[in-house]
């Protein structure tokens, strides 16, 4: 009897003081925030914007909750942050903002939430990359077509020498979408002869890379090995 009146009175106190965290200031509304936006609670999200839970604190990986929902496509809790007023050029501890995350994860829901709200094209991600050299190396047809009716700068040099339209290259199988992706970055004015780092051509790639209809496209845009 004693242990299990020590296990019912320990079960008691964890209660208590778990009910004593959520209810204090030091809980912080807006770390709960946070947390409910991870996990898609939306009625938390809502009662706690009516709460006073503030759009911009961030958790220890810097994430906001716009952040948070984002990385897992949680797109009406997004559309609650966005309009609340969140943050879209925030950046995490790995430089990735709700644009820059929801281009390269193919989020196209999310990345229109995000254009509404006039984001920064000159935020770049941990390569110093944009939003659209991830989308195209991915294959997100889509959103490619989205950011490309944006200002954003379709001949961005990243740090490793490389624009969206070598990484949809390099990085590619060639296929399909690929090949539509070249078509919609050749049409937005992607310069074909800008070579990466070491010199080498678009054109130069997609021969090394076997990619004989992207090099058929970068041809007729008048490119040069």
């Amino acid at each position: 009897m004693n242990v299990v009146l020590a296990a019912a009175c320990a079960g008691l106190v964890m209660a208590v003081v778990g009910m004593a965290y959520t209810d204090s200031p030091a809980a912080d509304k807006d770390q709960l925030l946070i947390a409910a936006a991870e996990r898609n609670d939306v009625e938390s999200v809502r009662r706690l914007l009516r709460d006073g839970a503030g759009v911009q604190a961030r958790d220890q990986q810097g994430r906001t909750g716009l952040l948070a929902s984002t990385y897992h496509n949680h797109v009406e809790v997004a559309k609650l942050l966005i309009e609340a007023g969140a943050d879209v050029n925030a950046q995490d501890a790995l430089q990735n903002s709700p644009l820059l995350l929801a281009g390269a994860s193919g989020y196209l829901e999310i990345l229109k939430l995000t254009l509404t709200a006039h984001p920064d094209f000159t935020i770049y991600n941990r390569y110093g990359g944009t939003a659209l050299i991830p989308a195209c190396e991915r294959g997100h047809v889509t959103v490619v077509k989205e950011l490309l009716k944006t200002k954003i700068d379709v001949n961005h040099v990243n740090r490793l020498g490389w624009t969206a339209l070598l990484e949809a290259i390099l990085l590619s199988d060639g296929g399909p979408a690929h090949q539509e992706i070249v078509r919609l970055l050749l049409a937005a004015g992607a310069d074909p002869n800008l070579p990466d780092h070491d010199g080498a051509t678009p054109l130069r790639h997609a021969l090394q890379k076997g990619h004989r209809v992207i090099a058929d496209l970068l041809r007729a845009a008048g490119a040069r090995e």
